[in-house]
């Protein structure tokens, strides 16, 4: 009994066929500066991907959480919901009612999302006080190419300038 497989006939167009290391670079401006450079030098840069290795994780704290931020949030997120589900109601189902139906919808969401918010804060029980924005970052991006021009870019960046003097570094 012989298992058909589809093969695939179009790969990604993030894949390269059999990828060899370029370069690597410790900022993604450098390694786009590489690529431009390459493309300058009328390289096929179509066979280049600039890949970010090496992640991690940054969390940037962005202050306290009390009562008072917790509230004003949601009255904030409460307007734009509000705002959002007035305006759909006033568009397509009720014109005729006019700015009543936009006020109820806004004072509507602003209650709802200072009951669920209100809750979610006094369930949490002080964890987790502050706010914060996280972020997955690469430390060092590197250049692919596919296998058979992979030689040639690498001896085309040896000629750019500052290159020799970085090797110093």
């Amino acid at each position: 009994m012989s298992m058909n497989i589809p093969q695939r006939q179009h790969g990604s167009i993030f894949e390269l066929e059999f990828p060899q290391s370029v370069a690597v670079y410790e900022s993604y401006v450098k390694a786009q500066q590489a690529v431009d450079f390459l493309s300058d030098k009328e390289f096929e840069v179509k066979n280049l991907c600039i890949v970010g290795t090496d992640l991690k994780s940054v969390e940037r704290v962005l202050g306290r959480r009390t009562w008072k931020t917790v509230l004003t949030q949601a009255v904030l997120s409460g307007i734009s919901t509000g705002l959002l589900v007035g305006l759909v109601l006033l568009l397509f189902f009720a014109p005729q009612t006019g700015p009543a139906v936009l006020i109820g919808a806004l004072l509507f969401g602003i209650v709802i999302s200072l009951i669920f918010q209100s809750i979610a804060y006094a369930v949490s029980g002080g964890r987790r006080d502050f706010t914060s924005m996280q972020q997955t970052v690469a430390t060092k991006y590197e250049i692919l190419s596919e296998h058979k021009v992979a030689q040639q870019a690498r001896d085309l960046l040896a000629t750019m300038p500052g290159v020799r003097a970085a090797a110093f570094e």
